[in-house]
């Protein structure tokens, strides 16, 4: 028992009053204090342990993304702090707000042959020198009296988008800090006035002309502002597209949806770029997933953006850093236009619409074992309760999932284009339903992991995490016994002469019966099966586990594939 004044309790009441309620990691000899803190304030925070310290990254990622906060992950010293670098990157490449606390050996053994040495002193590596290059903020504690200032600089940066490193050497964890309680730093809201006013102008002349044709992207899901963006979009009568790691930005079935764009989208907002006066970005870059395609039709239309960063395409951009708040500063400008200016604003108000039918993209007809991809997609949008959030993986599956899901609306979606590591999804669909498991009137809420059976072997073993919590979680693998997108490039790039990424049969479900007796498996065979299968896994509590045979020859919905060049 201790007096609840050591540097680690410091940080876990710290990090309660910043409105984190979970701290994800792997335990070791130098970040037990950590977690010695939060067992005992665990009426503050709960402290989860993952299988690796890579899932416990996505778990605070993907925390951090579904509740538009922040995400905390710690580790310890040597292999543990290394094994974040995959997982840290990813949040850093999709700006998503993460505090890692990395345990380090005592500052007294520092360069003097400690274990697990990562201080940069007698030939060890240097932490700070891993970490910064992925991270918004890095720093040592090197006295507990630090803390306080390393702690509001760390968060206040990772509130920029990205993680923020504090390297804790364990005698600093351990040492006494008398101080008055941590008060969290606020958030700053930063807009470039004088730009954001040159884009109303470019609005409100296009919407004069023609048609405003927008395209939203995952930092109106960071910054929660989805109602923002539907009023806007609604008083412009605006045409509007998603990002593919964006598509719980903007509901389907909402006035002017037109799908998803880039590589894994819809012939519509292609259609909709060709005739309209000014596309707007809004809250994405368009990074080559988000554009490919469409670079032509992009290159005809004039481009206006606002968000934290400027677009890689040539745009009139305004910086904002809320897009909550600016949408509705936005809204408010477009409405005290002069009558002159108003004639073909629209104002908001209900009104009748169907909901749009996308066009698929035609991909070739495939002729092997198991499913297609389209048709277990729309299996599991016909199963998806109301609210349901999904977790897809990269890949051919998650190429499928970018471009046939219809999400539910209230639900969240996400696939990590950042730096696209597979596996990424379980760990963070684990994070998400720590955080969303409960809908707002109180029903249970589900979440999906979608991922195929690449990814599940590199680290679909944190579903132990899941049945450990007993987390609402449905984990869909699709199994072709292959890396298939590495196939699938092997027969399109390099003539189909040799395939290094095709694996002898494995059966996922069996294995995870076997591991988990008291896991809800299933390994349906065909349409039926899925559909009864997925319904039986809404009616049992806790984790549930589907395995899907599928072709590992058949081409995904993804336009780099449908049009390559061969060799």
């Amino acid at each position: 028992m201790h007096s609840g004044t050591r540097v680690a309790d410091r940080l876990v009441q710290a990090i309660s009053t910043l409105g984190v309620r979970h701290l994800f990691g792997v335990g070791g000899a130098n970040i037990e204090d950590l977690y010695d803190a939060a067992y005992e304030q665990r009426d503050l925070i709960t402290a989860v342990v993952a299988k690796h310290e890579f899932g416990a990254a996505t778990m605070a990622d993907g925390y951090a993304r579904s509740t538009s906060g922040l995400g905390v992950v710690c580790a310890t010293s040597g292999g543990g702090a290394v094994n974040l670098v995959a997982g840290l990157a990813e949040s850093f490449a999709s700006r998503v707000p993460v505090l890692a606390l990395i345990g380090q050996p005592p500052t007294a053994l520092e360069g003097r042959g400690a274990f697990q040495d990562s201080s940069g002193q007698a030939g060890s590596f240097d932490a700070v020198a891993l970490y910064s290059p992925i991270s918004q903020y890095c720093a040592r504690v090197e006295a507990p009296a630090d803390l306080p200032a390393h702690l509001a600089h760390a968060v206040t940066a990772a509130r920029r988008g990205g993680p923020a490193v504090l390297l804790l050497p364990k005698d600093i964890q351990q040492a006494d800090l008398v101080i008055p309680d941590f008060v969290p730093p606020s958030r700053d809201y930063r807009r470039e006035i004088e730009s954001l006013w040159r884009v109303v102008h470019i609005v409100r002349g296009a919407r004069a002309l023609g048609k405003i044709v927008i395209i939203a992207g995952d930092q109106v899901a960071r910054d929660d502002a989805r109602d923002e963006l539907a009023r806007f979009a609604a008083r412009l009568d605006a045409a509007v597209g998603v990002a593919p790691d964006a598509k719980d930005v903007y509901h389907h079935a909402d006035p002017g949806f037109c799908g998803v764009s880039g590589s894994m989208g819809n012939p519509e907002l292609l259609d909709a770029l060709q005739g309209a006066a000014l596309c707007l970005l809004i809250g994405t870059r368009m990074p080559v997933t988000a554009r490919a395609g469409m670079e032509d039709a992009l290159a005809a239309v004039p481009l206006a953006s606002v968000g934290a960063l400027p677009p890689y395409l040539p745009a009139a951009h305004a910086h904002s850093n809320y897009l909550s708040k600016t949408l509705n500063e936005l809204i408010a400008e477009l409405d005290s236009a002069p009558a002159e200016n108003t004639a073909r604003i629209i104002p908001l108000r209900p009104h009748p619409h169907r909901e749009p039918a996308l066009t698929p993209l035609p991909v070739p007809p495939a002729h092997g074992p198991g499913l297609r991809y389209r048709e277990v997609v729309e299996i599991i949008n016909d199963a998806l309760p109301p609210g349901a959030d999904v977790f897809a993986d990269a890949g051919n599956t998650g190429a499928a999932v970018v471009h046939h899901l219809r999400l539910p609306r209230g639900g969240r979606f996400t696939v990590a284009l950042g730096m696209g590591g597979m596996g990424y999804a379980f760990g963070a669909g684990i994070g998400s339903a720590f955080a969303r498991h409960h809908r707002p009137d109180g029903g249970p809420r589900r979440t999906f992991v979608i991922a195929g059976d690449g990814a599940f072997f590199m680290h679909g073993m944190e579903i132990h995490t899941a049945v450990e919590h007993r987390l609402p979680i449905t984990f869909i693998v699709l199994n072709n016994n292959a890396h298939a997108m590495c196939v699938t490039r092997e027969q399109l790039y390099y003539g189909d002469r040799y395939s290094f990424n095709r694996f002898r049969p494995a059966y996922p479900g069996a294995g995870m019966a076997a591991m988990f007796p008291d896991l809800c498996t299933h390994a349906p065979e065909n349409r039926a099966e899925l559909a009864a299968a997925l319904r039986h896994c809404l009616d049992r509590p806790g984790p549930s586990f589907v395995a899907i045979d599928c072709d590992p020859d058949e081409i995904p919905p993804f336009t780099p594939f449908l049009t390559p060049p061969r060799r």
